[in-house]
């Protein structure tokens, strides 16, 4: 079992930044990467970032590319999201997942929300 716990969402104007943070414990030995998705009102959960555990290599969504940026703090078991010049439409709930590998995911968090008021 893989726990997962996110924080940091909220509310800000559109321009703002906030940052997500995604903590991991129990059997995280399994992880090869940690994925953010999203999920807004009436649409289907969509991919955001993706972070490699070990290299720390990243994927982005088109959507976000040159705005959100994933890192890791392996010691902490911890993933975070920086998001930056946030827009109305990044208003969702931001789930982190534990991945086995870059697209396949089998734990979920809790999800936080994020609103980018206009």
């Amino acid at each position: 079992q893989v726990q997962l716990v996110e924080s940091g969402g909220g509310l800000v104007q559109a321009g703002g930044s906030l940052r997500l943070s995604c903590a991991a414990s129990g059997r995280t030995f399994r992880s090869y990467a940690m994925g953010w998705f999203r999920q807004a009102p009436g649409k289907e959960r969509e991919f955001v970032a993706a972070i490699g555990w070990s290299l720390g290599n990243t994927v982005y969504a088109d959507s976000v590319k040159g705005r959100f940026t994933a890192s890791r703090d392996n010691a902490k078991n911890t993933v975070y999201l920086q998001m930056n010049s946030l827009k109305p439409e990044d208003t969702a709930v931001y789930y982190c997942a534990h991945g086995t590998t870059m697209v396949d995911y089998d734990y979920w968090g809790q999800g936080t929300q994020v609103t980018v008021s206009s």
